[in-house]
């Protein structure tokens, strides 16, 4: 196949003056390039498109690829995850990973924690603050937890992202709000363990690839999986594959989330414990980060003793059959 590979190059929003936190989502040339090498080993041919705005110019050039391996994370709006799938939409090249409905409902957290709820599927209480008025709306038991309602690679997470008390909140919902310009999602704290699982597959071929428990180390930022500590993990997190009854009753939560949102091909989902063992579900990524040693689902399938290249393999089977979906439209469209 050909295939075209988007994303967002974190070096490119630097040199634009963008700062660390601010690019955090974004991928680095090493991530690129493994991606790139592991389509190639597997028979395919590439080209590197880049973002959306690159993206659009060689549309209007006249270019298409047979398959869109798509990693951009987008810069503005709730929908930046959303918008390269819904140009590549709009001229029906298919791509991987999930589509815009999903990955605009998966970036706003309260959004997805709604549809969680009516799927009957464990997730902290919560309330989210779009205000400072909000702030004494929120009626929920201590200790909270506070964060972006629409970031990731966990952007606006701290230490004292864990709440004691009102005074707290209203700190940490002012900064917030000042700083990232969206509502805050304020959630009641888990104080259990904390897994993220990996998932491949779409619909009925879905299935999990493994579980790994986070554990903060003694010189990590405490009780919170914090920017910080996602971002130089080494000597502050250690990553530990589990499978005891809790993981898989989470695991069970995950496909059910999964499914119920429409996830495609291939992401991970993040689980917290609450005080009676149950497990939750905290967060979805449908665009999960895919560096081959720094992103939490390759390192999953590492544990697990699944190669990078296996992981390609899986993700472009069940991308692949949206293809042959086209090919039919196409000629279905035709005979009309």
């Amino acid at each position: 196949m050909k295939v075209g590979i988007t994303y967002d190059l974190r070096d490119e929003y630097l040199k634009l003056g963008y700062s660390e936190e601010e690019t955090a989502e974004f991928d680095k040339e090493s991530t690129i390039s493994a991606i790139e090498d592991t389509l190639i080993e597997l028979g395919h041919t590439t080209e590197r498109i880049g973002n959306i705005w690159d993206l659009s110019k060689k549309l209007l050039d006249g270019k298409s690829w047979d398959l869109v391996f798509n990693i951009a994370e987008g810069l503005r709006g709730i929908g930046r995850e959303a918008q390269v799938p819904a140009l590549l939409d709009a001229y029906n090249i298919p791509y991987t990973f999930s589509d815009p409905l999903v990955l605009a409902l998966s970036l706003h957290k309260g959004m997805t924690k709604r549809v969680l709820r009516d799927l009957g599927i464990p997730t902290p209480n919560f309330y989210e603050v779009k205000s400072i008025e909000d702030i004494d709306k929120v009626n929920l038991e201590y200790p909270l937890f506070a964060k972006p309602i629409a970031e990731g690679t966990g952007k606006g997470i701290h230490a004292d992202s864990k709440i004691k008390n009102k005074a707290q909140l209203e700190k940490i919902c002012k900064e917030l709000l000042l700083k990232f310009n969206q509502p805050v999602l304020v959630e009641e704290f888990l104080p259990g363990r904390e897994f993220t699982i990996g998932v491949v597959g779409t619909s009925s071929k879905a299935r999990t690839v493994g579980a790994m428990e986070v554990l903060l180390l003694t010189n990590a930022e405490q009780d919170v999986y914090s920017y910080a500590n996602k971002e130089n993990w080494v000597g502050k997190v250690e990553y530990k594959l589990v499978n005891d009854e809790v993981v898989k009753k989470a695991e069970e939560y995950v496909l059910a989330a999964w499914n119920g949102l429409g996830c495609r091909d291939a992401g991970r989902v993040d689980v917290r414990v609450d005080r009676n063992g149950i497990p939750s579900i905290i967060e979805l990524n449908p665009l999960a980060g895919i560096h081959p040693t720094n992103s939490d689902l390759p390192i999953i399938c590492t544990l697990n003793n699944i190669s990078y290249k296996t992981l390609f393999t899986w993700i472009l089977e069940s991308a692949s059959e949206r293809i042959i979906d086209r090919s039919i439209s196409i000629k279905q469209n035709k005979s009309e």
